[in-house]
């Protein structure tokens, strides 16, 4: 019974929820591979190359984008059903899909790059908290007071709890790997 619930959807992205907490992105494995989000970049990157030059008219580079986004969500729906019947196939293949799913969700990363500023203001100060805070937010830190950095850090948790958290378990329920890849 026990291992029936955690075979289905729900209970491989609990899974997979527990090990991106637990391990989060190995800085040894993605330090050696390309992540699956840096390879999708560089997918974005070798199409905005390829179908938004500054010769095109605003029309192609529009028609480009559409093809490239309707490119990119079926090469990703299709790698996701791939992998999934792929594992289908495996012992405990329920339990790789669980790996394979961690990978997607950001909340151990987000966790941690939040928790330094928390650190920095502790060991080193505005000044560290600043320097923290810049690594994961947009804005210029510089003229930001401690409640400013505080509020930055807790904003960016916010929208990207919604990015890296929500929205991949949101899609992985609904679709399983092909909706978490697209």
């Amino acid at each position: 019974m026990i291992e029936a619930a955690l075979q289905s959807t729900a209970g491989i992205l609990c899974l997979a929820l527990v090990f991106d907490a637990v391990i989060g992105d190995p800085p040894a494995l993605w330090n050696r591979l390309p992540h699956p989000v840096v390879l999708f970049g560089n997918l974005i990157g070798w199409g905005e190359l390829r179908w938004n030059r500054s010769e095109t008219s605003i029309a192609a580079c529009r028609r480009g984008g559409v093809l490239l986004v309707i490119l990119l969500l079926i090469a990703a729906v299709l790698t996701g059903w791939l992998l999934h019947r792929v594992l289908s196939f495996v012992s405990y293949g329920w339990l790789l899909e669980a790996v394979v799913a961690s990978v997607f969700l950001a909340q151990r990363s987000l966790h941690d790059h939040v928790a330094a500023v928390a650190r920095a203001f502790e060991t080193e100060g505005l000044q560290g908290a600043r320097r923290a805070v810049s690594m994961i937010v947009g804005r210029d830190p510089e003229q930001l007071d401690e409640g400013g950095v505080s509020r930055a850090a807790i904003e960016t948790a916010a929208e990207n709890f919604s990015d890296g958290v929500v929205a991949p378990a949101f899609w992985y329920l609904l679709a399983g790997l092909p909706g978490l890849l697209a």
